[in-house]
């Protein structure tokens, strides 16, 4: 089946929040983790049968997704888990949130790699927590996170440690020994693990496998939350049906405890997208990865070839992450933002230095930014 990626659809005036960012001003919006394709048919046809239907008062969770859930940890990721362990969400970061305010108390803090997703950052920061920040170190051309760094900072205080696999803004999928070095850093200091596992299914470097965090051993099973979602892979996420998996009986009733009356319920024509996806949408899916690998490829050579830019290609998600810091400006963001290029500035997620880059798009509309990129170069410096 032939999936045309190349297909440009007009978002500029519609509700796309990243479109509309920069209405009408000729600024290509390449920040906010959505792409521009179109998604697969198999979704917008369950969509429009349950539409169909005419009636949309308050639901319950279909077994269909529990199921789809379930099936694709086990065939995806060799991760057999149980009904009772899921606790359905309208998003991930609600779930970051929640995990925060369930598992330390107001004297007690957070563990994250930095740079990191901002919502990272926000939770600790919205639930008066304190946040460790452990730093990425560019090994071997991958972005990983280095825990014993932060040992010398620890108060004993630290009750929660914040993980991103694949990582966001650094697109490393971290290897079984990686995670286990967490997990080990994470035993040491009795800590409860919130592995935010979003881009799991957007998996770039042919050979490499993603690795469920709570997967790796029983221990790791009880002490981790898993939050997942089909919202990146398949550009449903202003749809928001996300899950919490959570092994641990205790810890799934904290998590529940937490969200109880202010948390609503996962919308139904959410549930319906979700379902969709998972269950039917994997063609499409393994031709969008074929098409970003070949952006990523395009982004990364370019990149590399311009003056005072680097970066190295992401082997997860579809999110560029560039070192800007030899351009001596003040805000890499704000620079390339005046030469009509819209990125995600590296201050929010704790390094001013880069940009972050979402080349989930066209592959013509790539090309015009790096068009840009290349000028701003040679006229702005």
């Amino acid at each position: 089946m032939a999936f045309n990626f190349d297909q440009r659809i007009d978002r500029r005036h519609s509700d796309s929040l990243k479109w509309r960012k920069y209405g009408d001003r000729d600024i290509l919006p390449l920040w906010i983790a959505d792409t521009d394709f179109h998604v697969a048919d198999c979704i917008t046809e369950a969509l429009q049968t349950r539409v169909s239907h005419g009636i949309f008062g308050y639901g319950v969770p279909p077994q269909a997704f529990t199921e789809a859930v379930i099936e694709r940890m086990s065939s995806h990721f060799n991760w057999q888990i149980q009904p009772e362990w899921l606790v359905f969400l309208p998003g991930v970061v609600t779930g970051l949130n929640l995990c925060v305010r369930a598992f330390t108390g107001s004297d007690e803090g957070t563990i994250a790699p930095t740079p990191i997703y901002p919502p990272f950052r926000q939770a600790a920061k919205l639930a008066g927590r304190t946040q460790i920040s452990a730093p990425l170190q560019l090994q071997h051309q991958r972005w990983v996170v280095d825990l014993d760094a932060v040992e010398h900072e620890l108060t004993g205080k630290e009750k929660l440690l914040l993980l991103c696999n694949p990582q966001n803004p650094g697109g490393t999928v971290y290897r079984r020994e990686e995670l286990e070095a967490q997990l080990r850093f994470a035993q040491r200091h009795e800590l409860v693990v919130c592995s935010d596992e979003i881009h799991c299914d957007l998996i770039l470097e042919p050979g490499v496998k993603h690795i469920p965090f709570a997967s790796l051993s029983e221990d790791a099973a009880q002490r981790t939350i898993t939050l997942l979602s089909p919202s990146k892979s398949f550009n449903i996420a202003g749809l928001g049906a996300s899950v919490a998996i959570i092994p641990n009986r205790e810890l799934r009733e904290r998590f529940n405890r937490e969200r109880k009356g202010i948390v609503p319920d996962v919308d139904i024509l959410a549930f319906v997208a979700a379902t969709a996806a998972w269950q039917h949408g994997q063609p499409w899916l393994d031709a969008q990865l074929e098409y970003l690998r070949s952006n990523r490829d395009v982004l990364t050579q370019h990149v590399n070839k311009l003056p005072g830019l680097s970066m190295v290609a992401p082997e997860g998600s579809y999110l560029g992450w560039i070192d800007a810091g030899k351009l001596k400006v003040a805000s890499p963001a704000l620079f390339f933002e005046k030469h009509g290029l819209g990125f995600s500035p590296g201050r929010d997620f704790g390094d001013d230095k880069f940009i972050r880059v979402n080349f989930g798009c066209q592959r013509a509309l790539l090309n015009e930014a790096l068009r840009r990129m290349t000028l701003a170069l040679a006229i702005g410096r």
